[in-house]
């Protein structure tokens, strides 16, 4: 599989089976990361790879009500940084983007490794933080839920996500997100 088939494949399933984490899989996960681009090479990233089910399982308590698909989830990344180990030009604060980068690498990987590798936002960052003794100026941004796609639509989806499981949901146009030159400028795409 190439990048662009990785990057047309990815989906945000949340109906998982579970799968086998090994060290060789949590390795690889953290070299795709470690090599992606950073401002001044600064690397801001830091990722707590859980798999121990006992951790799991606290960790599931700091989630919101409408993720409890991800107690199906066979790792938990924990993906966190904080704004001075990275570039801070002006008003320019790249922790967040840089880190984004590096998380989107572990997604594309695990894709073309035939699995889902799923970002959320709705957990408790302070009770997370502290269950994963993450230090208090660090910013825990997502966690990312590792599985394999299952045929069988995890119970605990509300009807649009169920939805979501079936077909990707709908993309914006290139048209809505996209310029040529300068913002409002619309970008057309001539047809071959």
């Amino acid at each position: 599989m190439n990048v662009k088939e990785a990057i047309e494949k990815r989906r945000a399933y949340r109906s998982l089976d579970p799968v086998e984490i090994t060290d060789e899989l949590i390795k690889d996960f953290a070299e795709s990361a470690q090599i992606a681009p950073s401002c001044m090479n600064k690397q801001p990233w830091r990722f707590v790879f859980v798999r121990d089910k006992e951790q799991l399982e606290k960790l599931f308590t700091t989630l919101s009500k409408t993720n409890k698909w991800i107690e199906r989830t066979s790792m938990m990344i924990a993906v966190f940084s904080k704004p001075d180990l990275d570039c801070i030009i002006n008003e320019r604060i790249y922790y967040l983007f840089d880190t984004g980068l590096a998380t989107a690498f572990i997604i594309l990987r695990a894709t073309e490794l035939g699995l889902v590798a799923h970002p959320i936002a709705g957990f408790n960052e302070k009770e997370a933080k502290k269950i994963l003794g993450i230090p208090e100026e660090m910013r825990l941004i997502t966690f990312l839920n590792v599985g394999i796609h299952s045929d069988e639509i995890n119970p605990f989806l509300s009807e649009n996500m169920k939805l979501g499981e079936k077909q990707r949901p709908p993309r914006k146009s290139i048209s809505e997100f996209s310029y040529l030159n300068k913002y409002g400028e619309e970008l057309t795409i001539k047809k071959e």
